[in-house]
């Protein structure tokens, strides 16, 4: 077992890596990091479907075993029984840790990002489809995903809800799994079996505000908006979930909905290129991982300090970026349309790539 991703794990860090295909699992290379590099977990979007799926060969038999089906029926029915075989292959840590970890990831077609009743719809279709216990459901923290989250939860739907960038957002997103327990408490769900993950992503914030600071000439506090911003939202996680009204849910057998980071992978190269697993290290978080900078931090990662406490010290982070006269706001909304139009695009490539492996068995 790598000693240096056995020690992120033991500082209280999930790692589940941020990838699946059909390859991963057939070659047991999943199986391999599950053994050796302690992942815990796999997170998967449209654009890492997408690159799965372009190999047709990969999937050319299951394909032809489908009949004449449409497009949308193909994808749904491929990409399910990658992330149901990932499940099994989990399983076993599914179960020592008692739901906590052991959880793979499906998202709900990005078209869909803007319509709640759609997205509720396929979220329970794909949890039915999936037909496993540790599935979890992506939905994104659009304005509409709010009462989309909130409803998959009080259905009893566990939700990997994706796509936060802002402490607001967060705090939304907070009230609307919440809000669900409390609905699903209501109908007389079992509030022990609904879990759920909140994806803060990361490294954009960086590439989105050095842009702007690089036109107003403060370099000098490149690289430091993306943690400080993570760590404002880890400040918000203990707040919400110190109050009142989640001891309450937590009676009843709620669990934490975990903060998870996401887009860790460093993107400038000026940067170290393990810089957002070791400075967002606390008890009980994600970090969903690409292979890339798991590799990286295998080879020569260190652990951080944790970040508990510590939100005050991003708020001043993100008062000095925001006086150097960068808009966060703007920022955050920019990176969540740029999210959701580039797995929109993502998916319209799937749709491609499995419409000509269609053909391509006929």
């Amino acid at each position: 077992m790598n000693d240096r991703l056995k020690a992120l794990a033991d500082a209280g860090v999930s790692i589940w890596l941020d990838d699946l295909s059909r390859a991963l699992l057939s070659s047991g290379n999943l199986a391999r990091k599950i053994a050796e590099d302690s992942v815990t977990g796999v997170t998967t979007n449209p654009t890492i479907f997408a690159a799965a799926l372009s190999n047709g060969a990969d999937y050319a038999g299951q394909l032809a075993g489908l009949g004449e089906v449409d497009v949308d029926t193909a994808i749904k029915q491929l990409c399910a029984s990658d992330v149901r075989d990932a499940c099994d292959l989990f399983a076993g840590v599914y179960a020592s840790s008692g739901g906590y970890d052991g959880r793979v990831s499906i998202e709900v077609a990005p078209t869909l990002a803007h319509d709640a009743d759609g997205t509720v719809a396929q979220a329970s279709e794909l949890r039915e489809l999936v037909g496993r216990e540790n599935v979890l459901i992506k939905i994104p923290a659009t304005r509409a995903g709010l009462p989309a989250i909130r409803d998959a939860i009080a259905r009893g739907i566990s939700v990997n809800v994706t796509l936060i960038f802002s402490e607001d957002r967060y705090r939304a997103v907070m009230d609307a799994y919440l809000s669900g327990l409390e609905l699903a408490a209501a109908a007389g769900l079992d509030l022990r079996t609904i879990h759920s993950v909140a994806s803060f992503f990361v490294s954009r914030v960086d590439t989105e505000v050095d842009k702007r600071l690089t036109a107003l000439g403060r370099t000098d506090l490149h690289g430091r908006t993306a943690i400080a911003n993570a760590l404002v939202a880890y400040g918000a996680f203990q707040e919400v979930f110190g109050t009142e009204r989640f001891a309450a849910l937590r009676a009843k057998g709620a669990n934490l909905q975990r903060p998870l980071w996401a887009s860790t992978g460093t993107k400038d190269p000026a940067l170290p290129d393990t810089l957002y697993v070791t400075g967002l290290v606390a008890d009980g978080v994600v970090n969903t991982i690409p292979e890339k900078t798991m590799d990286a931090f295998a080879d020569h990662g260190e652990v951080g300090p944790t970040i508990l406490g510590r939100a005050a010290e991003g708020r001043a982070v993100l008062d000095e970026v925001a006086a150097a006269g960068v808009d966060l706001a703007d920022v955050h909304q920019v990176l969540e349309d740029e999210g959701v139009e580039k797995f929109v695009v993502s998916w319209h490539e799937l749709v491609a790539s499995v419409e000509k492996a269609i053909a391509s068995v006929k």
